[in-house]
């Protein structure tokens, strides 16, 4: 990767709100984004006093490319950045400080300059951290909901409330998955092929139900790979799929995409009240017995477990999507738990 020097030493004078006069670099790669190339640039940057300030900072380079039922998701990082959506966010929920963002239209591709957070992330969240970041999520999901800020009314990109049911559709229509659950080369359990066949005969009346749920801003990939703690608050990376869409939407992919699955079961059971609880502080939560989280669960995951355990060719592979469907149909009976004291 070419780093811009100039474009480099611009963003750290944002960073250390100083002039940055020169800088060496390296740079190694880090995961996350689709289809986005992300790299950590360190180095030692120097400013016009002579003062040496070693220094992280992350890169950002995405490509134009294609979602399925959403085609402006692969530059709304862009687009959010560049807005005042930042001063929504708390301390204990945030997304990382963008320091320099460019968009360059002749490749369509643009550049960000990010915040680069240290601290724990993906599977080495334990329960309360799980069950903090459910407490932020209804928090700030209920503070703009209650409060509808102006900058909100001028986010022209963002993902349509209908993101959720249309790729449901779009896995029901797909004859490989829908008609192998149907057919007698069905390998699962055969009480999670009647789950996943009740979820199809009944997504009538759950999107009914769903849709009568407030609406809200929506991450869409709130996982617990975009998830870092430090120092007792969150950051949330990877905005992409951001947009409008339903309560509990969120809490769902904290729950269930790539979980940890021997505390997936409790995760539904501390998070979903935690979740209300933040959510009410700002906002009326009516007939919270009716969230349609499990349902929600098993109509965005369901399919594309099935999916996964068909492609993938490792058993240790197949056995974890059998087990997280396992995990799901659990959840269906399982009683909430009344919240922890331990995460105000």
């Amino acid at each position: 990767m070419n780093i811009e020097l100039e474009k480099l030493i611009y963003a750290l004078s944002q960073r250390f709100k100083t002039n940055i006069i020169s800088t060496d670099f390296q740079t190694i790669p880090l995961q996350g984004g689709t289809a986005g190339n992300m790299r950590l640039v360190t180095g030692i940057a120097e400013n016009v006093d002579g003062e040496k300030l070693p220094y992280r900072i992350v890169l950002k380079i995405q490509n134009k490319w294609e979602r399925y039922g959403d085609p402006g998701s692969w530059r709304r990082e862009y687009d959010l950045n560049s807005s005042d959506l930042g001063v929504t966010f708390s301390q204990a929920l945030r997304w990382p400080t963008c320091y320099y963002a460019e968009f360059n239209a002749e490749v369509t591709e643009y550049h960000l300059w990010l915040e680069y957070i240290d601290g724990v992330t993906g599977l080495d969240l334990t329960g309360d951290m799980y069950e903090k970041a459910a407490l932020e999520l209804g928090r700030f999901q209920g503070k703009l909901y209650a409060e509808h800020p102006a900058v909100l009314q001028c986010l022209t990109n963002l993902s349509h409330a209908d993101l959720m049911k249309n790729t449901y559709l779009h896995y029901r229509s797909w004859p490989v998955i829908y008609d192998y659950i149907r057919s007698e080369d069905f390998e699962l359990p055969l009480y999670l092929r009647q789950m996943l066949i009740d979820i199809d005969e009944q997504a009538d009346e759950i999107f009914a139900r769903i849709e009568k749920l407030p609406l809200v801003l929506c991450h869409r990939d709130f996982w617990v790979t975009n998830l870092i703690y430090a120092d007792g608050n969150f950051a949330l990376i990877d905005w992409d799929t951001s947009g409008w869409g339903y309560l509990g939407e969120d809490l769902a992919s904290l729950i269930a995409d790539e979980p940890d699955i021997n505390h997936m079961v409790e995760h539904y059971q501390r998070c979903i009240p935690t979740y209300y609880k933040g959510f009410s502080e700002y906002a009326a939560v009516s007939r919270i017995a009716d969230h349609c989280v499990y349902e929600i669960i098993l109509l965005v995951f369901g399919y594309r477990l099935v999916e996964g355990y068909l492609h993938t060719e490792t058993d240790d592979e197949k056995t974890k999507h059998v087990h997280t469907l396992q995990k799901i149909n659990e959840m269906k009976t399982i009683p909430l738990l009344v919240t922890s004291g331990n995460i105000a």
